[in-house]
């Protein structure tokens, strides 16, 4: 009799670690989506704010209009491109890279830079990156927390009988605005 009571004691203390295993799981697949919806509502935020930086670059450098082109061209791709994390990464490059040749401009039209239109897109652009980069690294977190748990003995067997899935980094390319903060020059 007593090696019934024994073994329903370890059956129920397995099944409770099965239940509690899949719910730290299920916690941590939300948290990586929710960071990532974080990231995306920041990246919304900088698609934004560069049309109306272009339109007040428009003012004062008309012969620059091949840059800034090139600039509308790259946030509607990195709009209307996929935004799950495998592929974010060069299409936000891409745009970051064309934002820093904006700014460049700047240097070359004094009026520009003294335009406090500009100055303040400019502070709110820098701004939005830092936010972008914090966002990632909240993310990049969650998601090795999620990938510690899925690789890890025996939260791995729990993951593999679920089906849970590895999550990808949101990394971006050296070089980039989130390595590279856009500098605010004034």
């Amino acid at each position: 009799m007593s090696t019934t009571y024994i073994l329903i004691i370890v059956l129920v203390v397995l099944v409770l670690f099965v239940i509690s295993t899949y719910n730290r799981l299920v916690r941590m697949v939300n948290r990586a989506q929710e960071a990532w919806q974080d990231i995306e509502v920041q990246l919304k935020r900088r698609y934004d704010l560069i049309p109306n930086l272009v339109e007040t670059v428009k003012g004062y450098s008309k012969h620059e209009e091949g840059t800034l082109t090139k600039i509308v061209e790259l946030r509607n791709a990195a709009m209307s491109g996929s935004h799950d994390p495998a592929t974010a990464g060069a299409q936000e490059a891409g745009l970051s890279g064309a934002l820093k040749s904006i700014f460049a401009l700047s240097e070359s039209y004094p009026d520009l830079k003294a335009n406090q239109n500009f100055l303040s897109l400019q502070s709110e652009l820098a701004d939005t990156e830092n936010k972008i980069q914090a966002a990632r690294r909240f993310y990049n977190t969650n998601v090795r927390d999620l990938s510690i748990a899925l690789q890890a003995f025996p939260s791995n067997i729990i993951a593999g009988m679920f089906n849970f899935k590895k999550m990808d980094y949101f990394d971006l390319p050296d070089g980039d605005a989130a390595h590279d903060a856009v500098a605010v020059k004034f």
